[in-house]
């Protein structure tokens, strides 16, 4: 599924089958998750992104043919593809382990082609293999990217006993998932009246859960805002005690309204996570295991792409949507 250009509609466009150069590995495509960056690229809110450009970078696939040079993966193995897809590690970041902000990075699904498709071309050196327990590539998609994004949002958050999430979709139902797993009650916030999602958020285990325009029970030691929606930043800083953190984990939000100093003084910090490592893998998927994260999908076949992403774009979809390719199932 093609995006010509910004705030167009995906197409059905016939492409040829890729070949893998050398370093790249070919991969069948067996499930792709939507991500609310997709909208963001959809709505040409990133000044990275190339078009025409085939979205999606939450890919689980299987190898099925391999360029020049090549040896870490091998036909038939499944793998993930993350956002990350390339960096140039020579840059002062790269240098330094923060590839994350390598200058000179690619994005799958934004500066090169991504999994609304059959076949992905990728970088093996920033792939990831998927043994035993991610058997099931339509429950391990969201991974690649909500579950990636939410460990380092989490991480950032740093230790928390109480942690209030700003925005209840995909990431979020898996830190939920993580943070209780380590002892941490959660507090969860939707969309106002949206009592669908918060009683999802409280299933999953959340100690409470209301609208963004309510008043936290308690004071947080820490936040994270997945919502792409500035005014929550004010929000969230309100709800965190003295020293608390507010991390701010999307990769596009809406102007952050003016707010009083008296908000962030006391030591409170505002931080920003962006994109992911390949040791942030590593991390997630040990911890993610031995946790049970299990996610909660919604399957749309490939040909309603644009039908998964307006049903993320007006809140309908409850944890993660996935693309499978063929009638979804």
């Amino acid at each position: 599924m093609l995006l010509e250009h910004p705030h167009s509609a995906l197409i059905d466009t016939p492409l040829p089958v890729p070949v893998p150069q050398a370093g790249e590995i070919r991969i069948l495509i067996e499930a792709c998750g939507v991500c609310r960056t997709d909208l963001h690229v959809a709505d040409g809110e990133l000044p990275q992104a190339t078009y025409p450009i085939v979205p999606g970078h939450e890919i689980v696939g299987i190898v099925d043919a391999l360029g020049v040079g090549v040896t870490a993966f091998e036909p038939g193995e499944r793998v993930g593809v993350p956002w990350l897809a390339r960096t140039c590690g020579r840059c002062g970041y790269c240098e330094r382990g923060l590839e994350n902000l390598c200058d000179f990075a690619e994005f799958t699904g934004c500066t090169r082609d991504g999994g609304y498709a059959t076949h992905v071309l990728a970088d093996a050196a920033f792939c990831i293999r998927l043994g035993a327990p991610w058997t099931d590539p339509v429950a391990t998609a969201p991974l690649l990217c909500a579950g990636l994004i939410g460990w380092r949002a989490l991480s950032a958050a740093g230790p928390a006993e109480r942690l209030g999430i700003f925005g209840f979709g995909a990431a979020a139902h898996i830190v939920t998932q993580l943070a209780r797993w380590r002892g941490t009650r959660v507090f969860a916030f939707t969309r106002p009246d949206d009592r669908s999602t918060q009683a999802f958020a409280k299933s999953l285990g959340a100690s409470w859960a209301g609208g963004s325009d309510e008043p936290t029970p308690e004071p947080l030691d820490a936040a994270i805002i997945f919502a792409p929606v500035g005014g929550l930043v004010p929000a969230a800083l309100r709800s965190v005690r003295k020293a608390g953190r507010v991390v701010c984990a999307g990769i596009h939000m809406s102007d952050i309204p003016r707010f009083p100093y008296r908000l962030l003084w006391e030591e409170r910090q505002l931080v920003s996570v962006a994109n992911l490592t390949r040791q942030d893998a590593v991390a997630f998927f040990d911890v993610a295991a031995r946790a049970e994260v299990r996610t909660h999908v919604q399957r749309y076949a490939l040909d309603d792409a644009n039908r998964a992403l307006a049903d993320l774009r007006a809140g309908r979809v409850e944890g993660a949507a996935v693309l499978v390719p063929g009638d979804g199932r």
